[in-house]
């Protein structure tokens, strides 16, 4: 069973930036293209970014330009870089594989994007 571990959510200023990370418990990111996705309340959860084992990256058209999903050297880690935050990304931040696996959602880490 694969574990995911959101981090680095917090309380930011709009304009400022945060970088979050998922670590998992295999070498998933080494097999399966990940994603990070993100859940408002009252919305549905929805996809933000993704990257591919070969390290090709898309963008939600909401974050393209100030959001960055990477993964650093390490085999178990996914990062995603967040500039130039809005109120409106204001939410809980999961990352899971693309196409997620249902039973591999983590708890979520939570942004908040207030003055």
């Amino acid at each position: 069973q694969v574990q995911l571990v959101e981090s680095g959510g917090g309380l930011v200023q709009p304009g400022g930036s945060l970088r979050l990370s998922c670590v998992a418990s295999g070498s998933i990111f080494t097999i399966y293209a990940m994603g990070w996705y993100r859940q408002a309340p009252g919305n549905q959860r929805e996809l933000v970014a993704t990257i591919t084992v070969g390290g090709s990256t898309n963008y939600a058209e909401s974050v393209k330009g100030r959001f960055t999903i990477s993964r650093p050297n390490a085999k178990n880690t996914v990062s995603l870089q967040m500039n130039s935050l809005k109120s409106e990304d204001t939410a809980v931040y999961y990352c899971n594989t693309f196409p997620p696996r249902e039973g591999a959602w983590g708890q979520g880490t939570q942004v908040t994007v207030s003055s």
